[in-house]
C-alpha cells in the first residue's frame, strides 16, 4: 500500500544489543496523530518507563521530520527530537530548521528511535541499501563542525545530512542540544546530553526514497499563493530605525493587532535579528538577567547589535529547506571563527542585554563556539546572568572563579563563563547543568536569581510585556519554550479567520486589557497549543506559520498530501489530543504540573519600578487554571482526569489496530 504524505515506518535502534529493526505505523496512527511531534508522543509515552533515568538506558530519543516535509508545501523542512528530559525531567522537545528532515523521510522513514546504551561511542549510517552502526570513537571529542565535516567526508555520499552532538552532550551538560548544518541547533530540554549518555555521537542519512503525496498540484498551487506573500517586500527602514518602532510601541496606550506580514517583512531583511533593538526598547527582552529594564538598555546600548551590524557581515543568506524567505546567513567575522551562522536574537540578547554586554564581537565568537559545543545558547546566557548576579551578591567570589571577577557588562566576564561552561571546567561545572541545578547547589538564596520554568531556562521574551509568554512558559509540558505560544503569535495566526469558535483579536485593543485575567487568554492559549502541535506534526516553521492560516494553508495542505478531508476544526481537535498526551507522559513521570510555574521575577512579582514593564504582574495562575480546565484536565492540578484519559486510551488502541 502506498503511503501518502508520511513513510508509514519508524526505525528502532537498540544501542544496548547493536540490533535495527523497521517498524509498520498504522495508518490509523497516523490519523491520530500526524507524524513529528504527535508521532513521537505516540511512540514514546508507552515505551518509556516511569521512573526511566533520563540518562540512563531506558529513555528512549527520537528523531522525526513533518509530515508535509518534502511534499512541495513551503515553510515544512522542521525536523524534532524528543525524549525524556535530563533538563525538566519530563517531556523533552527540540526543534531544528536546515536539511536533516528531510533526509529522515528520504531514508524510507517518519522518525527513528533509539533506546538502550552502546558500550562505545557509535553513530548511525542509514541510506537506501545500508543501516548500521559505526564506530565513532575516532570522533569522540570533537566539536559539531569537525564532526560533520569528517563524517561527511568518511562517507562520501554527497546526498548525506548529520546530526551530532558536540563535547557539551559528550559531558552530559543538561543544556546541550544536537546539531546540523555546522550550526543550526535543536538544542532545548538538554537532549544531546541523552545522546551523550547513549554514546551516539551522530546520525549520517544518506537516503534517496521517494516521497508521494495525494494531489502534488494541489499542493503547488497552495505553494504558489503562499509563495505569493513571502516575495512582498517593500522598502523598509534601517536597522537603527527599528528601535525607534520599538519605543513608539512602547509608549502607545492601544494596541494594533499584528499582521504577521510586517515580521515577514522584518525577516527577510535581517532575519531574527531584526529584534535586536526593537524588543527592548517595548519590552519584550528580559535585561540583566530579567532585573533590569529597557531604561538600562536603552537605544545607545543596544546600538552595537542593531540589525545593519549582522548583514554588513553576511557573505550569503541561509535557507532551510523548502523556506523561500532564507532569513539565516552565514557571516564572515575578523574573529577567531572566521565563518559562522549569523546569530539568532535569542543568542544576540542572551549574550548581550542579558548580560549588559555590548560587546558583538565576542557575541559572534561565543555564538560559534556554543554551536560548536553543541550547547544552548538561551540557556548559556541565562546561567551567565546568573552567575554575574550571584557574584555581584556574594555568593559566587574569586575564589569559585580562580580570581576572575564577574562584572555586568564585561565581555571578557561573559566569554570566560562561557568558556569554562563548555569546558566543564570549575565554575563552568557548576553551571552547565542550568541555574535550577546550579542554585540548588550554591543555595544561601540564590534561587531568587534562578529564573527557570520546571528547570529550563526560558526564552529572550519577557513574559511581563506579554504575559501570553507566562503561560506559555508554565502550562506547557515541555515548559520555558518561547516558540509554543504567545498572544502576538495569536494575533499573527488570524486563527479565527480560519477555525471556526476560536477567540477573535479586534484590529485595534487597550495595551492594559493583557494584563486583567480573564477566561478569554486561556482560550487563546488553548488554540494556541493546539496550532503549534499541528504545526509540529506537520515539520511546518513557526516564521512561516507567522503569515497567518489564510496565507499559509496548513491544513489544506495536510488534505492534499494524504487525501483526507478534515477540517481546521477536525485538526484542532487532534492537537488537543496531542497536548493531553504530553502532560500525561510528565504525569506519569512525577512531574506535577503546578511545579513548572514561571519563576516569581519573571511574572512582575515584585513590579518593576521603571522602564516599558513598569508596574506590570501578571497573574499566571488564573489563566493556567482555566487553561487545564479547557482541555479536560483537573482544574487545580493540571492532572489529565480519568475521562480524558479514558477517551485517550481508546483512540491510542483504535489507532494500534
Amino acid at each position: 500500500m502506498t503511503r501518502k504524505g508520511y513513510m508509514g515506518k519508524i526505525l528502532i535502534v537498540d544501542l544496548s544489543t547493536g540490533k535495527i529493526t523497521e517498524e509498520v505505523i498504522p495508518d490509523k496512527v497516523y490519523e491520530s496523530y500526524l507524524a513529528g511531534m504527535g508521532l513521537g508522543a505516540f511512540i514514546l509515552n508507552t515505551r518509556i518507563p516511569e521512573k526511566a533515568d533520563p540518562l540512563g538506558p531506558d529513555n528512549m530519543i527520537g528523531f522525526l521530520c513533518g509530515l508535509l516535509t518534502g511534499t512541495g508545501s513551503l515553510f515544512t523542512g522542521r525536523w524534532m527530537i524528543v525524549g525524556k528530559s535530563p533538563l525538566t525531567g519530563g517531556w523533552g522537545e527540540a526543534n531544528c530548521g536546515g536539511s536533516f528532515s528531510p533526509a529522515i523521510k528520504r531514508c524510507g522513514y517518519d522518525g527513528i528511535f533509539f533506546k538502550g546504551a552502546s558500550e562505545k561511542p557509535v553513530y548511525l549510517y542509514v541510506d537506501d541499501q545500508t543501516c548500521e552502526l559505526r564506530d565513532a570513537a575516532e570522533i569522540w571529542g570533537k566539536d559539531t563542525v569537525q564532526t560533520e565535516e569528517f563524517l561527511l567526508d568518511a562517507v562520501k555520499n554527497k546526498k548525506a545530512k548529520v546530526a551530532c552532538i558536540g563535547p557539551a552532550g559528550e559531558k552530559l551538560s543538561l543544556i546541550s542540544g544536537v546539531s546540523t548544518d555546522k550550526g543550526r541547533m535543536a538544542a532545548r530540554s538538554g537532549l544531546g546530553a541523552v545522546m551523550g549518555s547513549k554514546q551516539l555521537k551522530a546520525l549520517v542519512l544518506a537516503g534517496n526514497k521517494r516521497i508521494t503525496t495525494h494531489n502534488r498540484d494541489e499542493i503547488k498551487r497552495l505553494s504558489r499563493i503562499c509563495n505569493k506573500w513571502v516575495q512582498f517586500q517593500p522598502p523598509f527602514i534601517s536597522g537603527p530605525m527599528t528601535a525607534f518602532v520599538g519605543a513608539l510601541m512602547r509608549i502607545m496606550p492601544s494596541v494594533v493587532t499584528q499582521d504577521g506580514l510586517l515580521y515577514k517583512i522584518l525577516l527577510s531583511k535581517w532575519g531574527t535579528v531584526s529584534l535586536n533593538q526593537l524588543s527592548p526598547e517595548m519590552g519584550d527582552s528580559p535585561i540583566k538577567n530579567w532585573k533590569g529594564t529597557s531604561a538600562d538598555w536603552g537605544i545607545s546600548q543596544s546600538y552595537s547589535t542593531n540589525p545593519d551590524v549582522f548583514t554588513k557581515c553576511e557573505k550569503v543568506k541561509f535557507h532551510c529547506y523548502s523556506c523561500p524567505l532564507g532569513c539565516g546567513g552565514i557571516c564572515l567575522t575578523n574573529g577567531k571563527y572566521a565563518q559562522t551562522h549569523k546569530p539568532e536574537y535569542e543568542t544576540v540578547l542572551a549574550l548581550g542585554g542579558f548580560c549588559m554586554n555590548k560587546d558583538v564581537d565576542s557575541i559572534f565568537y561565543l555564538n560559534e563556539l556554543l554551536n560548536r559545543a553543541g550547547m544552548d545558547t538561551i540557556s548559556a546566557g541565562a546561567c551567565v546572568g546568573f552567575a554575574l548576579e550571584c557574584f555581584e551578591n556574594g555568593l559566587i567570589s574569586t575564589k569559585d572563579t580562580g580570581g576572575k571577577e564577574l562584572r555586568w557588562g564585561d565581555p571578557e566576564a561573559v566569554a570566560f563563563v562561557v568558556e569554562k561552561m563548555v569546558a566543564r571546567e570549575g565554575i563552568g561545572d557548576l553551571l552547565a547543568d542550568g541555574v535550577k541545578v546550579a542554585a540548588k547547589k550554591i543555595g544561601s538564596g540564590s534561587e531568587v536569581y534562578a529564573i527557570h520554568a520546571g528547570g529550563q531556562e526560558p526564552g529572550m521574551h519577557d513574559s511581563r510585556n506579554d504575559p501570553g509568554f507566562a503561560l506559555h512558559y508554565t502550562v506547557d509540558p515541555a515548559p520555558g519554550r518561547h516558540t509554543n505560544g504567545a498572544g502576538l503569535y495569536y494575533e499573527m495566526y488570524q486563527l479565527w479567520k480560519t477555525v471556526k469558535g476560536v477567540p477573535k483579536i479586534p484590529p485595534f485593543y487597550m495595551k492594559s486589557s493583557k494584563y486583567k485575567a480573564n477566561i478569554k487568554h486561556a482560550e487563546v492559549g488553548a488554540a494556541n497549543s493546539k496550532y503549534m502541535n499541528i504545526i509540529n506534526c506537520a515539520g511546518v516553521c513557526l516564521f512561516g506559520a507567522f503569515l497567518g492560516a489564510k496565507r499559509i494553508r496548513i491544513f489544506d495542505w495536510l488534505n492534499a498530501a494524504t487525501g483526507w478531508k478534515r477540517s481546521p476544526e477536525e485538526y484542532m481537535e487532534i492537537g488537543a489530543n496531542i497536548q493531553t498526551l504530553k502532560q500525561a507522559f510528565n504525569v506519569r513521570h512525577g512531574i506535577k504540573p503546578k511545579d513548572n510555574v514561571l519563576s516569581s521575577r519573571a511574572l512582575g512579582q515584585p513590579s518593576q519600578k521603571k522602564g516599558a514593564n513598569k508596574g506590570r504582574t501578571v497573574d499566571v495562575q488564573t489563566a493556567m487554571h482555566d487553561y487545564w480546565d479547557l482541555f479536560g484536565w483537573d482544574k487545580q492540578t493540571g492532572i489529565p482526569s480519568e475521562k480524558s484519559m479514558e477517551e485517550l486510551s481508546e483512540k491510542n488502541k483504535t489507532a494500534q489496530g
